[in-house]
């Protein structure tokens, strides 16, 4: 439903408010063009709104516990979920069809990103791993380990060649995509490190 505009003069307008998930949010992505949202929920599904109007356009089912992450590839023709039943799952945007199942995390799949080319699929876990997936045929390609406890957050690099993680050990970790190896680990933080992002250049 939509809320008036101009409630805090000088301060954004807050356009619409959405409801429609029964349990909190975890988590929401933009599409690429801006005009999809996606929403996941511990309710354990994922939602998809037209943005201009605050549309649910479709309702994704199938996993079995909490949705903790959502990512859109870049061309906006897939959406990741990570959940605590363990699994990443790539869902076809268009129509909301399952296109797999990822396996293999043996603990909360609790972040999910793609790569700047759409081509891999990286994601942290509660294991304190993290996998690198290739979306095509969801082969995995390399698990990450080095972190002491869960990892809460993965990023690529704007060229792809770097993965970022973000871990409750609280450090930031490096990574070479291209064979896993871990390139530095930055230090420095006295909590769980809880999102990590680089920068556009």
């Amino acid at each position: 439903y939509r809320l008036p505009t101009r409630l805090h003069p000088g301060r954004p307008d807050i356009v619409w408010l959405w409801g429609g998930h029964s349990n909190a949010v975890y988590s929401v992505a933009f599409s690429p063009d801006g005009q999809l949202m996606a929403s996941g929920s511990w309710d354990e599904t994922i939602k998809i709104w037209r943005v201009s109007d605050g549309r649910l356009l479709r309702t994704l089912t199938g996993h079995t516990s909490a949705v903790n992450s959502v990512a859109f590839s870049p061309d906006g023709q897939l959406l990741a979920s990570g959940s605590w039943d363990t699994t990443i799952r790539l869902w076809r945007v268009s129509d909301g069809q399952l296109v797999r199942t990822l396996t293999g995390h043996t603990y909360y799949a609790n972040s999910v990103a793609f790569s700047p080319d759409g081509q891999l699929l990286a994601s942290g876990s509660f294991d304190r791993t993290i996998k690198l997936w290739r979306v095509s045929d969801g082969q995995l390609l390399h698990t990450l380990t080095g972190h002491t406890d869960y990892v809460n957050s993965v990023a690529f690099s704007p060229d792809g060649q770097s993965l970022a993680s973000g871990s409750f050990d609280r450090t930031i970790k490096l990574w070479r995509v291209s064979d896993g190896q871990l390139l530095h680990t930055l230090t420095g933080h006295t909590w769980d490190v809880n999102s990590v992002v680089f920068s556009p250049d």
